[in-house]
């Protein structure tokens, strides 16, 4: 059972979203455990979020498909949030003192961050899938990442530039928000610890439309490589403007850019783009297949954003989990015994991503898978710990 809320200024329209066909037809479940999803629905993130949506409530009618936890429906609360801290924040207050989930996931560094105060005053589990700072990890007792941070991926797509590529001079330009500050400092980090030099540092506003000024500082250093960490609204259109200034130096970036629009918007620009992807593929995992298959038969195309949609499907699997935990132990469903939960099972096998611990600091590691643009495709690179 999902219902889905919109907002602008604040969280206003009422909007039933359309419940998979697999619900029609599962059995009839007493009882309803719910959870809150504060992702974007609008906005320029939308595209984004949407899938993310998406994946999360196909994984609901599928639980419930299958008789639901225990024989209790799952229902999962969408609230917008446009990926904006704000918004986030009224959200989750609606979440958290009219819906009274126990519960509720949410991404975006900035979203986030901003609700962080709000789950651990509330005593509220928030779980962050998707967002990447690594200040994550030490927001309070009620905020756990089940989503690798930047100091996993992030640090090594800067150890396969240098040690397996060989470059040694790089240049990092990075968006100026939760997203970009703290992943551009574990990249640059990592790469001066490794033996690496930065020869440009440069950054850009969220809502910048023309690069020209960072980009020229980082063509006067003449980098070898170039690591890029944005948002997939605006990475594409720095590296158009990159190609326009003649620079053809090679891109990495993070899990954010692995999406069809990069290489739909950046067009040639983006060949020989190396981006990161820290679920499965579908030579990992077989599900992966199906998965994407139910796409292409749904959407007709991938889901933008991958990996993040199988981390958000499985989203829904990882709160059942913490459900059944309190089913069989016939506790209450607070926010507290979520989290109490969490800590117990602590290790959760996962249909889309597989296994994923959670670890005493707030943290989980993956394997990372890296690929490249080639072709105009997306194709595996290499896979590194």
């Amino acid at each position: 059972m999902i219902r889905s809320f919109t907002a602008h200024a604040g969280v206003r329209a009422l909007v039933f979203a359309s419940i998979a066909a697999a619900v029609c037809a599962a059995p009839a479940l007493a009882q309803t455990l719910k959870f809150g999803l504060a992702m974007p629905l609008t906005g320029s993130q939308s595209s984004f979020g949407k899938d993310q949506i998406k994946a999360a409530e196909w994984a609901v009618a599928d639980i419930n498909a299958k008789g639901g936890v225990n024989g209790k429906k799952l229902e999962m609360i969408v609230l917008d949030t446009q990926g904006d801290a704000t918004l986030g924040i009224n959200a989750v207050n609606r979440l958290v003192n009219v819906d009274k989930v126990p519960v509720f996931v949410t991404a975006w560094s900035a979203v986030v961050k901003a609700v962080a105060p709000i789950a651990n005053r509330e005593k509220v589990l928030a779980l962050s899938i998707g967002a990447n700072s690594p200040d994550i990890a030490k927001l309070g007792d009620y905020v756990y990442t089940a989503f690798p941070l930047a100091d996993v991926d992030v640090a090594a797509v800067a150890n396969y530039t240098l040690k397996t590529l060989g470059k040694k001079r790089v240049a990092v330009i990075y968006v100026n928000n939760e997203t970009g500050i703290e992943a551009a400092k574990v990249y640059r980090t990592q790469f001066e610890k490794s033996g690496g030099q930065i020869v440009a540092y440069e950054t850009y506003d969220p809502k910048a439309t023309d690069f020209t000024g960072a980009l020229l500082k980082v063509r006067a250093a003449n980098p070898e490589m170039i690591h890029l960490h944005g948002l997939v609204a605006e990475m594409p259109l720095v590296i158009a403007q990159m190609r326009q200034l003649g620079m053809t130096q090679r891109v990495t970036s993070y899990a954010g850019a692995y999406n069809p629009q990069m290489v739909e918007k950046a067009g040639k620009g983006a060949e020989g783009l190396i981006v990161t992807s820290l679920a499965p593929d579908a030579r990992q995992n077989p599900n992966v297949s199906g998965y994407l298959e139910r796409w292409k038969k749904a959407e007709n195309r991938i889901p933008n954003g991958l990996p993040y949609t199988q981390y958000l499907y499985d989203s829904a699997y990882l709160v059942a989990a913490l459900y059944d935990h309190l089913e069989k132990n016939k506790l209450p469903a607070t926010g507290e015994n979520m989290r109490r939960a969490l800590l117990a099972v602590k290790t959760f096998d996962l249909p889309m991503t597989g296994k994923l611990v959670i670890n005493e600091d707030h943290t989980v590691r993956k394997p990372v898978n890296l690929l490249t643009v080639q072709d105009g495709q997306f194709v595996p690179l290499a896979t590194v710990d």
